[in-house]
């Protein structure tokens, strides 16, 4: 792919508008029922809004923040600031009045986009005064006290911006702020090219044209949500649909059928489990071994999951247990892994198409992703696709790049002979144990992981004589008493056990009660755990001598 061939986002916008004018672009539910805008009908929306935001006469470049879960306005309007000659500040519809602040702040965006979110109200008092307030049409918007500056509606009185205004591929699109599993979140700056080259490799790579569908849940002010999601529906013409609430989900999955369907770990779990309280293991297990209607058990399975017409399957922010894949490749699901980074537009390995031979590896890099592993056993990238730098932090951004161009990445990794990478860990969260001996906890937790009782984990062990693993239950294990939670741990831990070296040997699982989520501050916005503050919070049960392998806390 030639840098020159590359379109700006507002590029393809408009060459939808002009070849597939009626063509179903976005569809939001809304009590229930699917509101559908065409392409014509999301241009002409995007350019009313782009006449709003160039009348309030902001400097060009200014910054300009969506606070909002996913819905068609959430598009909408990362259009009209790249229409209006803005930068999109995302940030996550889970994040609290500190993040809010914070973001808004460092980033001194000058007006903030408010739409759907659980705690509006609390959310919204961290917005500074002197930041404009837009509202997206939703009723937890239109009732709450928030002192919207404007209202959708006035917003879409204005008249269409008449021209087709094209940014330059080197101008800044977006700012994306990390989820800060380490102290504050960091901005990544990315460019139009960075994020054209990015999203234009994802429809090459996984062939998408406008006939797939796709539905839109995972967090759009995470990249990959932004870019394999959003970013590939500019470049393939295809169809999103968004989810009305949480409590709709499943429904709206259903309704939706996509072809395209991206989760996260905890998600494909939670799936499992729900198959598994249906049908029992050992009952499910028989009819996949029975040829002919093991393919009408799993069509049936997929069908009531909502995947039955879905032929790209994804997961990542975190690994995914071997097993919970292979049990998904007996029932036709075959979920393939990727790896990528903000820094990097999302672009990195992946591996479609899946091979059952490749599971627990993150696949390989794609076309213009150069990868190398350093001396220290880095995975570092270079290509087109690379963020610019941290915002107001040109410290951090020379720590990340090496002299030659290439980004750190922080993860450990090694490569197969047949270019598949696999990562070992990340090397900030590798510790020292009181034997001075170094263990990485990410493949042990991926490990343990491959028992359904275990939800959550954390492996940690700095000064310990052996590590030791904080785990979340699955809701499922409340159905089974201590001894049988017991008994199957202890069968995984020996297994997980005895294929570790001595000195990362576990010495037992310490079961806590309450559950780790971002709004308890344990979980980052796309579900990663945050290690310092689960080691602070348990650090007296962490220190303890443990009178059995399994101690529930």
């Amino acid at each position: 792919m030639s840098i020159n061939t590359l379109k700006t986002p507002l590029e393809m916008l408009y060459h939808w508008e002009q070849t597939r004018p009626e063509a179903i672009y976005l569809r939001q539910p809304i009590d229930g029922v699917f509101y559908e805008y065409s392409w014509y009908d999301v241009g002409q929306k995007v350019r009313r809004l782009a006449s709003a935001l160039i009348a309030q006469n902001f400097d060009q470049g200014s910054h300009i923040a969506i606070l909002s879960k996913n819905c068609a306005e959430w598009f909408i309007a990362d259009l009209a600031i790249m229409m209006a000659g803005h930068v999109s500040v995302p940030i996550y519809a889970t994040a609290g009045q500190e993040t809010i602040q914070y973001v808004l702040n460092h980033s001194n965006c000058r007006a903030v986009f408010i739409g759907k979110l659980d705690d509006t109200q609390n959310q919204c008092d961290a917005i500074p005064e002197q930041v404009k307030r837009l509202g997206f049409p939703y009723p937890n918007v239109e009732r709450a006290e928030l002192k919207l500056d404007f209202q959708w509606s006035e917003l879409q009185a204005q008249p269409p911006h008449p021209g087709n205004p094209v940014p330059d591929l080197q101008d800044t699109m977006t700012i994306i702020y990390t989820s800060g599993s380490t102290g504050n979140p960091k901005g990544v700056v990315n460019t139009y090219e960075s994020y054209a080259f990015a999203s234009q490799q994802f429809v090459d790579t996984m062939a998408f044209t406008h006939k797939e569908r796709a539905l839109s849940y995972l967090p759009l002010a995470h990249i990959t949500e932004r870019t394999v999601v959003e970013g590939s529906s500019f470049y393939c013409g295809c169809e999103i649909s968004f989810v009305e609430s949480l409590d709709t989900f499943v429904d709206n999955l259903k309704a939706v059928s996509p072809t395209l369907f991206l989760s996260v770990p905890r998600l494909w779990t939670r799936f499992q489990m729900g198959v598994l309280a249906k049908m029992p293991p050992k009952k499910l297990n028989l009819l996949l071994s029975i040829p002919i209607l093991n393919k009408v058990v799993a069509k049936k399975i997929r069908q009531q999951l909502g995947l039955d017409s879905a032929r790209v399957f994804g997961s990542g922010s975190a690994p995914l247990s071997p097993a919970t894949i292979r049990w998904y490749e007996r029932i036709g699901v075959n979920i393939t892994e990727a790896w990528g980074m903000s820094e990097t537009n999302a672009l990195g390995t992946n591996c479609h198409p899946f091979r059952s031979d490749k599971i627990g590896s993150i696949g390989r890099p794609y076309p213009g992703v150069e990868l190398r592993i350093a001396e220290d056993g880095e995975i570092q990238v270079r290509g087109d696709f690379l963020m610019k730098e941290y915002y107001l932090e040109p410290e951090k951004t020379a720590e990340v790049f090496t002299d030659d161009g290439f980004l750190r990445t922080g993860d450990k990794g090694e490569v197969d002979g047949d270019g598949y990478v696999k990562i070992t860990g990340r090397l900030k969260e590798i510790f020292k144990t009181a034997k001075g001996k170094y263990v990485a906890p990410v493949p042990i937790e991926s490990r343990l992981m491959e028992n359904p009782l275990i939800e959550q984990i954390c492996v940690t062990g700095s000064n310990l004589k052996q590590p030791v693993a904080l785990v979340v239950l699955t809701p499922e294990a409340q159905q089974h008493d201590q001894q049988h939670i017991r008994t199957s741990l202890i069968k995984t831990l020996k297994k997980t056990n005895s294929k570790l070296e001595s000195h990362a040997v576990l010495d037992g699982l310490l079961i806590v009660q309450e559950a780790w989520t971002p709004d308890n501050g344990l979980l980052t916005p796309t579900l990663k755990i945050r290690r310092h503050l689960l080691e602070g919070r348990y650090q007296e049960a962490i220190q303890q001598e443990l009178s059995d392998k399994v101690v529930w806390l």
